[in-house]
């Protein structure tokens, strides 16, 4: 994937989930992101943003969003505020958009968006303790790798958003890789 188009759809899917959820806090909004990326590559072999995830203790993390949160780029600031809130015990940082910004979907498959606009819907009102038993599910790509700890800091296989049984398993497969083998000669070439 490009990086002008990765870094689009990025910062549209930051906006898009924190325009349409409630809550929408760091933790949140990562989970929502790794789902996005993990339903849509178990659907066609591709992931939407580009991220690659580790399982850190608190679930899957994009590891090159959570370098810049402490100080946003320019083209995420432009779009989305980060929001220290008081909850109880613990302050959110609440990922709110900005007044004006309006979300772009050019970059988007109507496949993609449809992704999107389910998790939001599913977990519009959801809190982020519920989100982390939702990506911690028992057996799933992160417990895999998580391994009660001994998979830190490691990085989460898309292929691990595919089942064992799925019928279109290998097909998904061949065409993640040749996508990864053309991604690579395009690169070497600039």
């Amino acid at each position: 994937m490009k990086p002008q188009l990765a870094r689009s759809r990025i910062r549209n899917a930051v906006l898009f989930f924190a325009k349409n959820t409630e809550a929408c806090g760091k933790i949140k909004l990562f989970k929502l992101l790794y789902l996005l990326d993990f339903e849509h590559f178990k659907l066609t072999g591709k992931s939407v943003t580009g991220f690659e995830y580790e399982a850190w203790k608190f679930g899957p993390v994009p590891v090159d969003l959570m370098q810049e949160w402490e100080m946003l780029s320019d083209d995420l600031s432009a779009v989305v505020d980060i929001v220290p809130e008081k909850v109880i015990d613990y302050t959110r940082e609440t990922v709110k958009p900005r007044e004006g910004v309006d979300f772009d979907d050019q970059d988007f498959t109507a496949r993609q968006i449809s992704i999107m606009e389910d998790l939001a819907a599913r977990f519009k009102t959801t809190r982020s303790p519920t989100m982390i038993d939702v990506t911690h599910a028992q057996n799933g790509a992160w417990d895999r790798i998580w391994n009660d700890g001994a998979g830190a800091r490691t990085v989460i296989p898309y292929e691990l958003a595919l089942s064992a049984d799925d019928p279109h398993r290998e097909a998904i497969l061949e065409y993640a890789n040749e996508s990864k083998a053309i991604a690579r000669r395009a690169s070497d070439e600039r």
